[in-house]
């Protein structure tokens, strides 16, 4: 299913209940469905830091197989930072990284076969994959910038 902002319909929050208190969907009669969810995010870095991300000579070690498994263990326990979120099971994460001109964009991919989406998942991903390169390159750069943030694709086969 291709996202579709468009729409001018009324919105529907899941998560409030008909007299507006927060609550977990239930969602134990859907049926199970292989879903994937795709996130991007992007973090503007200095010159000589993609310089010295290239060469892999940042102080603090590879910074974006580090990164990688930061984004990877964070989809593990999404349900854990997000309160209303169903924990599932994974059946696929993974991050990749594109070095570009300004920066670095993230693309994070998440997959389950579940009652509920993976959305949060791939988005929490890029957002600690984004954190996690902040982290190991502040040292040598104050300039960082990370920003946008955002859900490409979400699909249920």
């Amino acid at each position: 299913m291709e996202l579709d902002y468009t729409k001018n319909e009324e919105p529907h929050f899941s998560h409030l209940s008909s007299s507006g208190e927060a609550r977990m969907v239930k969602v134990s009669e859907k049926p199970e469905q292989k879903r994937t969810a795709i996130a991007e995010g992007f973090i503007a870095l200095s010159q000589r830091t993609l310089e010295l991300l290239k060469a892999k000579a940042i102080p603090k070690g590879d910074v974006l197989t580090v990164s990688k498994i930061a984004s990877i263990m964070a989809a593990k326990k999404t349900a854990e930072f997000i309160p209303l979120a169903h924990p599932i099971g994974l059946t696929f994460a993974d991050t990749t990284f594109e070095i570009e001109d300004k920066g670095i964009k993230v693309v994070a991919t998440a997959e389950s076969v579940s009652k509920t989406g993976v959305e949060l998942e791939a988005l929490v991903m890029v957002s600690i994959a984004l954190l996690t390169l902040y982290d190991m390159c502040k040292a040598v750069d104050k300039s960082m910038i990370i920003g946008p943030i955002k859900l490409v694709e979400k699909k249920k086969e």
